[in-house]
């Protein structure tokens, strides 16, 4: 406990000797191995583990909203990760992206909107920090609600530099949270924010008044 408040489901610094990095491969992401070692265990002694990392850096997710349509703008990517996973590339995901090097997440998250879902963000608000997949990559995530206008979404949109190509939608809040009763979306992102979504629906208009 500190000050009242119960510390044990916070993470915290690690006493941990990290030796590194080794470059693997330096392609998209950056691959990198380094040697750590972590403090004596009662009966195992000093641990000395060999770990790769992908180096991803920050990233920004959208929630974006229509609160006057009561709808929820999503998008479709390929994804070759997930279709090596699980045969499903066609991804339905909430529209993310790395921020840029010196790029503040907000702006990250505004250009974001218009790059995949070719629309507007109105307001954003920034709800929570999270890692996506800690074991293996360093991507630290930011979940913003988006205020948007869901009337004219492109059929496609996509950063043209980036070869990249998304397919914009929407469906009714209703809809995306009752999909978590039986979840088909597989996305992590998307879960994460559709749980935010289905605990805080009440505020939408609240955070994301003028």
């Amino acid at each position: 406990m500190s000050g009242g408040r119960d510390d044990r489901l916070a993470d915290a610094e690690a006493a941990a000797e990290l030796e590194g990095p080794e470059l693997i491969h330096a392609g998209y992401r950056r691959l990198e191995r380094w040697r750590v070692t972590l403090p004596e265990a009662a009966g195992r002694g000093r641990i000395v583990q060999e770990r790769e990392v992908l180096r991803a850096g920050p990233c920004v997710a959208a929630l974006a909203v229509d609160v006057e349509r009561d709808l929820l703008v999503l998008i479709r990517q390929f994804r070759l990760p997930a279709a090596l996973a699980t045969g499903k590339g066609d991804l339905v995901e909430v529209v993310a992206g790395r921020v840029e090097p010196g790029e503040a997440a907000e702006a990250a998250v505004v250009r974001e909107i218009e790059e995949e879902a070719g629309i507007t963000a109105r307001k954003i608000v920034r709800l929570f920090d999270f890692l996506p997949t800690p074991g293996i990559v360093d991507e630290s995530a930011t979940l913003f609600l988006v205020s948007v206008d869901a009337a004219d979404l492109p059929d496609h949109s996509g950063a043209a530099a980036e070869n990249e190509l998304t397919r914009p939608f929407a469906v009714t809040i209703d809809e995306a949270i009752e999909s978590l009763s039986n979840p088909a979306p597989r996305n992590g992102y998307l879960l994460l924010a559709l749980q935010w979504l289905a605990l805080n629906r009440g505020q939408l208009r609240r955070l994301l008044a003028a």
